[in-house]
């Protein structure tokens, strides 16, 4: 394919160094090939006509799948506090922080 970018096992190597990452010499050909893959790929999808398709923001057709925000009756002392593991009367009790 024209234009295809092919990745090599130095730049494999170089980028496992910057991550501080280890690779044998298995792991480094393996990922060679597979980024060589994964770019592939990527040119069979810029062959692809997209001028006349209109971006998309999400793949899904969700809206707001969050619960709508109500006021509800606030929690008393004793049930804010039953599971702390400390507790200074009507309070928790958290260590010093100097």
């Amino acid at each position: 394919m024209k234009g295809e970018k092919h990745i090599s096992r130095e730049e494999v190597e170089h980028v496992a160094w910057l991550a501080r990452i280890e690779l044998s010499e298995e792991e480094k050909e393996l990922y060679t090939q597979q980024f060589n893959q994964i770019l592939a790929y990527f040119s069979k999808l810029a062959e692809l006509e997209t001028e006349d398709v209109p971006p998309e923001l999400h793949v899904v057709n969700l809206v707001n799948v969050c619960r709508e925000d109500k006021a509800g009756k606030p929690l008393s002392v004793e049930e804010a506090l039953k599971n702390a593991p400390k507790r200074r009367g009507e309070y928790f009790e958290a260590p010093r922080i100097l």
